[in-house]
């Protein structure tokens, strides 16, 4: 990060930036990509690369390969978005048609698992717009890449800014794009928990003065969900949830109570945040259980490292303190995969990587 003066920003590149706007410039037709199981960051970086690009007159679409939750469908205009899923013949015309795609919030294309391989098919110009670790750069044909950077809509605010249709001025920015990627950055930072640096705090005052209404999306995605999720919130915590002797906190939603609660995408989202509100928890690793695997969520505080143990035991990867991934139940996709025999073990692998990783002094 480059911090000189009153400027907080990423160290963007001028000529990087040059070729970034000359790409939208020369596109015809463009489209955004965001990853698998769309949180709040991915939603609100397309959704506010959107907002720009179409108050340029730009022919444009954003493509998520499954569904935005409920408690987030307050940003997009239905005639902005495809889910590759639902409609995956138009997807793929579409993915296969752009002449510039931007991929914001993952790393690497496997990252959006079916809609990946249409995107490595495509020959449109490419460009990242992400913050995680070990980016696959060479698949792309521009890299904005920052991890010391609060979330993919913040890294897509500076970009924004220094566009020549803006210079710096956030007000020039149309109120829908303003208003999703303020949306991405509160929710990726946790409501301001973690993840902040001086340019996240810059970036939130830049939209509130320019008219943001920040009390508004708390409302949406922070009060506005259903009874369900607070009633499974409560079962968890209180017949699921246990705690190591190291301070490794962990919880397996079997199936069937997702299915009695009736539990839809992004109901267990921020779930795992709240053990590490107890003093001696320094990581907490959430198991929700599907039919072929379990989804592995993991938080941890400064200086345990939820990276790691998503990587070493988990098939995933992410963020130094927020971090995700699968365990594979029966038989994994790709050789090396996290595997168990039955979802009977699912405890004891947890257990068993909680013991290798501190055993290693991690």
């Amino acid at each position: 990060m480059l911090y000189s003066g009153k400027t907080y920003s990423p160290a963007l590149d001028s000529a990087d930036i040059a070729s970034f706007h000359e790409m939208i410039m020369e596109a015809k037709v463009i489209t955004t990509l965001s990853h698998v199981r769309p949180d709040g960051d991915a939603v609100g970086s397309s959704l506010g690369i959107y907002g720009f690009l179409e108050s340029l007159g730009k022919d444009v679409v954003s493509i998520f390969p499954t569904a935005i939750p409920d408690s987030l469908q307050f940003i997009p205009k239905k005639e902005s978005i495809l889910i590759f899923n639902y409609a995956e013949a138009r997807a793929t015309e579409r993915i296969l048609s752009s002449d510039l795609i931007i991929c914001l919030d993952f790393n690497t294309p496997s990252r959006i698992e079916e809609a990946g391989e249409v995107l490595r098919s495509s020959k449109a110009k490419k460009v990242l717009i992400d913050h995680h670790l070990n980016p696959e750069r060479d698949f792309f044909d521009l890299s904005f890449s920052f991890t010391e950077i609060s979330s993919a809509s913040e890294l897509a605010y500076h970009i924004l800014m220094l566009m020549p249709e803006v210079e710096g001025e956030c007000s020039a920015l149309p109120l829908p794009c303003r208003r999703a990627l303020m949306t991405g950055m509160t929710t990726d930072t946790n409501n301001f928990a973690n993840s902040v640096f001086p340019s996240t705090l810059m970036m939130a005052a830049d939209l509130i003065a320019s008219g943001v209404d920040r009390d508004e999306i708390i409302r949406y995605f922070m009060m506005s969900y259903r009874e369900n999720r607070i009633r499974l919130m409560g079962n968890v915590l209180k017949d699921f949830l246990k705690i190591t002797p190291e301070g490794i906190a962990y919880y397996i939603i079997p199936h069937a109570v997702c299915k009695a609660y009736d539990i839809k995408e992004g109901d267990t989202e921020g779930i795992v945040n709240i053990p590490l509100t107890i003093g001696k928890v320094r990581m907490c690793i959430s198991l929700k259980e599907e039919p072929s695997c379990f989804r592995v969520s993991i938080r941890s505080k400064k200086g345990t490292s939820a990276n790691y143990m998503a990587r070493a035991h988990f098939s995933g990867g992410g963020h130094e303190n927020a971090a995700g991934g699968k365990l594979f139940i029966g038989t994994a996709p790709n050789e090396g995969d996290a595997c168990i025999a039955d979802s009977s073990m699912a405890e004891q692998y947890i257990l068993d990587a909680i013991k290798d990783c501190f055993g290693n002094g991690y």
